[in-house]
């Protein structure tokens, strides 16, 4: 069927790269999944998790905050503002920062901080819940 080369980078740093059967990732007109042999695609991301799935069947997730998602010739561009891998997220943290951002208030900035956390927050806990999956196999 054929495979995507995968490139996921921060302002900051490259977070991931390789080769993937499958990326979905939220823009802001909506969910998009990619597969191979996809349309070309520029959008905008909104604050979400980005699942890659890599020819080896290995699912990684990463809490990914604004920025662009690209697709041209099987070639996926994730260009974020900020993005952290699931293992890389403090869960305990998180559940406090969210809290935080509930109790900010209810404007903009704090909408946008609680999003975030709860992002960072549903990828930690996927990441938790797949780590404990695997030792169970």
């Amino acid at each position: 069927m054929g495979e995507l080369n995968v490139t996921l980078v921060a302002v900051d740093r490259k977070i991931w790269s390789g080769t993937a059967s499958r990326v979905i990732a939220r823009t802001l007109d909506g969910e998009i999944g990619i597969l191979p042999q996809h349309e070309p695609v520029l959008a905008l991301l909104d604050d979400s998790p980005v699942r890659i799935t890599t020819t080896s069947g290995d699912v990684i997730e990463a809490a990914v905050h604004g920025g662009f998602f690209a697709v041209d010739h099987d070639n996926v561009s994730i260009l974020a503002d900020s993005a952290e891998l699931g293992g890389e997220i403090d869960v305990v943290r998180a559940r406090e920062a969210l809290e935080r951002a509930k109790a900010a208030g209810d404007d903009d900035a704090a909408r946008a901080a609680q999003e975030r956390a709860e992002t960072r927050l549903k990828v930690a806990l996927n990441e938790q819940r797949h780590a404990g999956d695997a030792r169970h196999a």
